[in-house]
Order: C-alpha cells, then structure tokens, then sequence
C-alpha cells in the first residue's frame, strides 16, 4: 500500500513537470474565473435557457481535458483535474479571508448604500460553501467521465487516430456528457436542495447549458487538434511516458 501512494505521489510529480505549464495555468485559472462569474446571471429573452456568467471560460476546461486526454492519457487528465480544483479550493479560501477582513471596496462608495454594497461585495469574493462543495463535486465527477469517455471513443479511430474527424468526435461527445452531468449535479446539489428546484429544472437548464457549452467547443476545437498535433511532433512528455512505461 505504501509503495504504491510513493509510485502514485512520484508520477503526479512527473506529469506535472512534463505538462506544458502554460496549459496547466490556463485549466486552473479558468476553474478559477468559473468560480467568480458563476455569481452572475445572465439575462436572457428566453425563460427555459438559464446561465451565468461562467459560461464564458467553462469551455477552457473541457478543451484543456480533452487535450491532456488525447496526449497523455484520461487518468493523467484526471489528475490535472483534480490539481486544478485543489488549486481553485485554496483562492477560494483566500478570497473567503478577503471577504470576511474588515473595510471598505472601492466600489461600495455610493451615497447612502455603502453598507449594502459593501456586504454584497464582501458576500460575492467570499462565496458559499454549498455552492463552492456543489461545484467542486460536480467537476471531480463530470472530469471523470469526460477523460475516461474521450478515452474509449477514441479506440473506436485506430487506423486514423490523429486526424482531426477523431479528435472532434470524442472530444464532442466527451464534452457534451461530461458537461451535461457537470450541470446536472451541481443542479442537484445547489439548485434543487437549497434552492427548491424541480427535477424537471435541473435537467432542462442541464441540457440548455450543456448545447451552449459545447457550441463553445465545436468553435474552439480546432485550436486544441493543433496543440495535440504540436505536443506529439515535439514530443512533450517523454519523460512521463518513459516513467510510465518503466513501472
């Protein structure tokens, strides 16, 4: 049992020196971003499409997932995804710090609603915990099933497995249900328990949600294609596959 916590604590070590750092950096930061305009709805002319402001960058994610997938492999992806949103828990304890220290935002300062302004300001940096426990779930989860699914679609393109018509399915299908649970869970967990929410709500704003993320996929794919193709010309991570291969 020991030995291998040490081989699993020696490869995350491995991965995460053989990941580029620039895609590291944007998959936590765009957990990161999720978490802050998650607190802001978006105002629609339709009432059965619901969303927030994470919707913007949810999609980096997903993309970066499914790049780390394609090249390294769905549990080293998972990895990545749990680093990620360890990342994410420890700046939303700074910013609950933040929230909760003594004074005044700079934006609180208008006539007669200081206070009110102030409280909602301190309220939205310092979050909730059932929603920061809701969606760190529901991420952990849809991660899960977005590596491991994009990872067998996959097996399905042995003879042109690098092309771009395999890259895009799996990472189309792998997205839509991987985002499809992402907001159905998180639904379940925040929406329906603590804010009345039927199980025909969760499910319809799970799948209204989940087109529009994966619309952002469709548009932003290409650019993931390229930096798998790139990554595999330049033999990124050959270390870790040696290491791998080894053990």
């Amino acid at each position: 049992m020991f030995k291998k916590i040490k081989y699993e604590i020696q490869e995350m070590s491995i991965l995460l020196r053989n990941v580029p750092s620039t895609m590291v950096t944007l998959f936590a930061v765009s957990l990161i971003t999720m978490n802050l305009l998650a607190n802001k709805s978006i105002t629609l002319p339709v009432d059965w499409l619901a969303l927030d402001g994470g919707i913007i960058v949810s999609w980096i994610s997903f993309l970066s997932m499914d790049v780390i997938t394609k090249h390294f492999g769905p549990k080293a992806a998972t990895q990545i995804s749990i680093f990620a949103v360890g990342i994410n828990l420890f700046v939303c304890f700074i910013l609950f710090i933040a929230g909760n220290i003594p004074g005044i935002w700079s934006e609180s300062y208008v006539e007669g609603h200081q206070a009110m302004i102030n409280l909602a300001l301190d309220h939205t940096i310092s979050g909730t915990w059932y929603v920061l426990l809701g969606s760190s779930i529901a991420f952990i989860i849809s991660a899960f099933i977005n590596n491991f699914l994009n990872d067998r679609i996959g097996h399905i393109f042995k003879k042109n497995a690098d092309s771009f018509v395999a890259y895009s399915t799996r990472s189309y299908i792998s997205t839509a249900m991987g985002q499809f649970c992402d907001n159905f869970v998180f639904a379940l967990i925040v929406s329906h328990v603590f804010f009345g929410w039927s199980l025909l709500q969760c499910v319809t704003c799970s799948i209204s949600g989940m087109i529009v993320e994966l619309l952002c996929e469709v548009i932003f794919s290409p650019i993931g294609y390229v930096v798998c193709q790139k990554w595999k010309k330049e033999q990124v991570g050959k270390n870790y596959f040696e290491y791998i291969k080894s053990k």
